[in-house]
């Protein structure tokens, strides 16, 4: 069992909004962790599901779901200064909760930047302005409209949010065993400039989830282990990943953004309709779906090496998803009705009865070829650490713990990203529910074992290139 430890002390008011797999994970651990009593936390959401969770913790809880039109008068007289809004939600705009809080002098913290309902499927939309490009670009103009407020905390879930802090960690052990002296960094600058000297090219946020059920998978359900809403939502965005230097070959249906820092780019297809290459320690090589996530962006512009104006260095970043396989069978299923959703929908979670999350980052490039580096968490140890969660659910769970903790120990930096925080401080909190923490180093490549039943034209000598994706 995990220490009872208390990481800070909260006098204010916490808000959650959205209470589903996530907000019901993470309301233990908030009450373990953080010096703060029940009565002090509300949960505002959608629907009815959770409410045993919360009444059984002795924390208010209402059904009113948020939009444009009202959240002004309902968080109005919950939240002040000095207060928290935990947003957990799905189709709740990330940009006008942060400038709620804002005006209000309260702090904020999300796994994701969210638009209002139907902005991600709004085919009237050209596919830029429905990336999660476009809207980083909206929080970054926000960040830049103010010279400061309270601490709001971007993306800060499992992934987007505790990877890039696994990354900073895998780029210290390379180093180290490949014997390059290097002090560690303390500017965005320092971490770049360690990157293109170990020679990084690309970084997979590469996971495998092999949680099982004895439940299997019927016809017209979306089956997962975290929100079906969420993931159906960032499956069917446009397929993104940050863009490295070292690219030569551009993908026939890529495209570039117009504005911003040019980091990243996306494809005229859903993230759920592309697989690509990658591999976990455990699994080996697989395919996995290319989801768009905020780490795919944020990390490429963090790592970008300047000058004169010119990206100099940047690797190419993007996540390689390997859902449950009844999530799996579930994105073929909604991919064949051409992404009409099932009626009915599970999330697995008591049921479960074997597997593991194993969620890390995989470096490659550099002279060890490449480098895993993260969370291999069984459903077991997972039960025995938090309730109401699964592997899954708690390595998103514990890495908002650790952004709340860190919002309150650094109350006034105004918008954050997870690669300007202290990776340290983060780890430290969140190791203790992550289970097994590995790095493993392999010989792997995308090409490995490539042309075995067609020939095909293959760069040996650069194996590092992104063109080892397919449509499904």
């Amino acid at each position: 069992m995990s220490s009872d430890v208390k990481h800070a002390r909260f006098e204010g008011r916490i808000v959650i909004v959205g209470f589903g797999s996530i907000g019901q994970g993470v309301l233990p651990l908030l009450l373990r962790h953080i010096d703060v009593a029940p009565s002090q936390i509300s949960i505002l959401t959608a629907d009815a599901g959770g409410r045993e969770v919360a009444e059984s913790h002795g924390v208010g809880f209402a059904v009113t779901p948020l939009r444009r039109g009202n959240y002004l008068s309902v968080l109005d007289p919950l939240l002040a200064e000095g207060d928290f809004l935990i947003n957990l939600s799905v189709d709740v705009s990330s940009i006008a909760l942060i400038e709620f809080c804002r005006a209000k002098g309260a702090l904020y913290l999300d796994t994701c930047i969210e638009p209002w309902i139907g902005q991600y499927t709004d085919a009237s939309q050209p596919p830029s302005q429905r990336s999660n490009y476009a809207l980083r670009e909206k929080a970054m103009a926000l960040k830049a409209k103010h010279e400061g407020g309270p601490t709001a905390i971007l993306t800060h879930g499992a992934n987007p949010g505790l990877v890039s802090h696994f990354v900073k960690q895998a780029l210290l052990d390379i180093a180290a065993d490949t014997k390059t002296a290097v002090a560690k960094p303390q500017t965005r600058e320092d971490w770049a400039r360690l990157s293109a000297r170990l020679g990084v090219k690309v970084i997979h946020i590469a996971e495998r989830d092999t949680q099982v059920s004895p439940t299997p998978k019927r016809i017209g359900e979306f089956v997962n282990t975290w929100s079906v809403d969420g993931f159906v939502s960032e499956g069917c965005q446009p397929a993104e990943l940050g863009w490295g230097t070292h690219e030569r070959h551009f993908p026939d249906d890529g495209h570039r953004h117009a504005s911003g820092p040019a980091c990243a780019i996306y494809l005229t297809r859903p993230g759920a309709s592309t697989r690509v290459r990658s591999w976990t320690p455990n699994e080996g090589p697989y395919h996995g779906f290319l989801i768009t996530h905020g780490e795919a962006i944020s990390l490429a512009d963090y790592f970008t090496v300047q000058q004169n104006g010119e990206a100099q260095y940047r690797p190419t970043v993007h996540y390689a998803y390997h859902p449950c396989d009844d999530a799996v069978l579930s994105v073929h299923e909604f991919a064949g009705k051409n992404w009409q959703l099932q009626k009915l929908k599970r999330l697995m979670m008591d049921e479960i009865s074997a597997g593991m999350d194993e969620l890390g980052v995989l470096l490659m490039g550099h002279a060890r070829g490449a480098y895993w580096y993260g969370s291999q968490l069984s459903i077991g140890e997972a039960r025995a650490l938090a309730p109401h969660n699964n592997a899954t659910s708690l390595q998103v769970t514990v890495a908002v713990l650790a952004g709340v903790v860190w919002a309150i120990e650094n109350p006034g930096r105004w918008i954050v990203e997870p690669e300007e925080m202290d990776f340290e401080r983060i780890l430290e909190i969140c190791r203790p529910y992550l289970g097994k923490m590995a790095g493993a180093y392999s010989d792997w490549t995308p090409l490995l074992d490539r042309g075995l039943l067609f020939e095909e034209e293959l760069d040996e000598a650069d194996p590092w290139q992104f063109r080892n994706f397919r449509v499904v």
